[in-house]
């Protein structure tokens, strides 16, 4: 059961590792601190808005499996 969680958390941390690469730059970097944070309020149309919410549910499920392999190997 343990070594199915761990495959699972890998499988799901390329997928992440892709996602995150393949996803267009936003461009500002940090001068979004400073005052060009426009592009904060610009919306996401298509394709970008697509991956990041296929960004956000695997970094969500690969926090709840993280948790789960490590409180796995402790408690059995």
């Amino acid at each position: 059961m343990k070594f199915a969680m761990q495959l699972l958390l890998l499988i799901v941390s390329i997928a992440l590792v892709i996602v995150i690469v393949i996803q267009p730059s936003k461009g500002e970097g940090l001068g979004a601190i400073g005052s060009g944070g426009q592009v904060f309020f610009a919306k996401n149309k298509g394709l970008e808005k697509l991956l990041d919410k296929i960004t956000l549910w695997l970094a969500i499920s690969f926090g709840v499996l993280l948790l789960l392999v490590e409180l796995y190997g402790k408690f059995i």
